[in-house]
């Protein structure tokens, strides 16, 4: 299938949930997650019904704290919060990214402690809950390691089906990883330096979850590097008199420091940004279907392996990625703050290659399975201005 016929293949899928969407957002908040989870809470077409928490930018503790602080903060202090388990499925204690968001995950702010209080059910159960009382209704966006959904799986063998859908920050297609040269930090576990960690976090949950037949569209960090915030436009947020400006520009601050020592890069990489804009707008993307797996040992663990065309693992699950034309423009994030209202900045991208090549390995066999080449369309892309009234 090629990109324009999988594209189509994809919005397709998002159009056929009417009306206002039921989404849970699996979270490790996280600078670039309180971007994306406010994104969320802004936009008319969706329902967010949930907050569920795992480690990554921070430990499971803080990131439900912080969960909890954002619904707070946000006027939602309705939205459950459900806390998953502090460790992958199989290894160590992850290493937690303070480094790049700070002690206490949002920039060192040090935001007050929420005043209410998380579920007494775990995040697992409370997937498996909401899945089961809206079969095929309920979008869930995967911001962190997949540990949650990994397990709700193995809890529930008709949990997969009953997603409507899941939209997850992931992997790495079409460039190298970010943790080491074949695994990006959401799926390993072993990390460098890092711009996401959901897959790098929990290869055998992240396997478990590609290879479960549920409808994914996986955002890859060869997306989302491309999608960069400048200090400029934060400036702009915190100048615009919005409620959240200057509380975005704080946390920012720690971000874009790390950003610069780490990569030289004078800005912010809005790596969840991103895959909620594929989320609220699917047209802005191209995509490619395919067969992905996750490799759990060895000189590339965490490599997310893509597969096209492949019978043995078609029936399996097909997979959605986004790619990107050589012209871009595209909502870089939930920054811009009005009052109430939140307005998606536009940010223009160019892509320097016209071709990419993916080499594809089979992480059962390690035997090569395929290579192929293809041209990334030239093309400018619509942008929506989300706004919230």
């Amino acid at each position: 299938m090629d990109v324009k016929a999988a594209g189509s293949v994809a919005q397709d899928q998002f159009s056929k949930h009417a009306g206002r969407r039921k989404v849970i957002i699996d979270t490790d908040p996280g600078i670039d997650d309180m971007m994306a989870i406010l994104m969320a809470f802004q936009a008319p077409e969706i329902e967010v019904i949930g907050l569920t928490t795992i480690f990554g930018n921070v430990n499971t503790d803080l990131a439900t704290i912080n969960a909890l602080h954002l619904c707070e903060m946000a006027g939602h202090p309705e939205i459950p919060v459900a806390e998953g388990p502090s460790e992958p499925l199989k290894r160590v204690k992850p290493r937690i990214a303070y480094f790049e968001h700070g002690s206490d995950g949002l920039g060192e702010t040090y935001q007050a402690k929420p005043n209410f209080q998380k579920l007494s059910k775990d995040a697992a159960d409370f997937l498996i809950e909401n899945v089961t009382e809206f079969p095929g209704e309920v979008t869930v966006v995967g911001l962190g390691p997949l540990t949650n959904l990994a397990l709700a799986i193995q809890k529930d063998s008709n949990f997969a089906k009953n997603v409507g859908q899941l939209v997850v920050l992931g992997g790495s297609f079409n460039a190298s990883g970010n943790v080491n040269p074949a695994a990006e930090a959401n799926v390993s576990l072993k990390r460098q330096k890092s711009h996401s960690r959901n897959l790098f976090g929990d290869p055998e949950a992240a396997d478990i979850v590609f290879t479960s037949g549920m409808n994914t569209l996986a955002i890859g960090i060869d997306l989302t590097t491309q999608v960069i915030f400048n200090e400029d436009d934060l400036c702009e947020i915190r100048d615009s008199g919005g409620d959240y400006g200057k509380y975005i520009y704080d946390c920012c601050r720690f971000y874009h420091d790390w950003h610069l020592s780490s990569d030289h890069l004078d800005g912010i990489f809005l790596h969840d940004p991103t895959c909620m804009a594929a989320l609220l707008d699917p047209t802005l993307f191209t995509f490619k279907n395919g067969a992905v797996r996750v490799e759990t040992e060895g000189p590339c663990l965490g490599h997310t392996i893509l597969g096209m065309g492949l019978k043995k693992y078609v029936n399996i699950h097909t997979l959605c990625l986004a790619q990107l034309p050589s012209k871009l423009y595209l909502l870089s994030s939930s920054l811009r703050c009005i009052e109430e209202h939140l307005l998606l900045y536009q940010t223009f991208i160019s892509v320097p290659s016209a071709y990419q090549s993916i080499y594809i390995t089979c992480s059962e066999t390690n035997q090569w399975l395929c290579s192929s080449k293809f041209e990334i369309e030239d093309a400018h892309y619509r942008v929506l201005n989300f706004i919230a009234t």
